[in-house]
């Protein structure tokens, strides 16, 4: 690092050389894969993309039942 730079600086620094592509979401090509794959596949490949997540952040991933998963109801309409 170098000496008179701060440690987010030298983040900045590196990010700057990150290989970025900015595509506007009006022209973005959508990835259809249902032709392609089955639905089990695509869960896999969701499951696969979980576990990167997880370990990403440096956490382990939740063992609790669906039943007892935290959650919140946003109601979209008053009751």
């Amino acid at each position: 690092m170098h000496p008179k730079r701060s440690p987010r600086d030298a983040r900045v620094a590196a990010r700057a050389r990150w290989p970025i592509r900015v595509v506007p979401l009006s022209t973005a090509v959508r990835d259809d894969l249902s032709a392609v794959t089955t639905a089990e596949e695509r869960l896999t490949m969701m499951w696969e993309l979980t576990l990167d997540a997880w370990a990403m952040a440096g956490r382990t991933v939740p063992t609790y039942s669906r039943r007892d998963a935290p959650m919140r109801v946003i109601r979209l309409t008053a009751p």
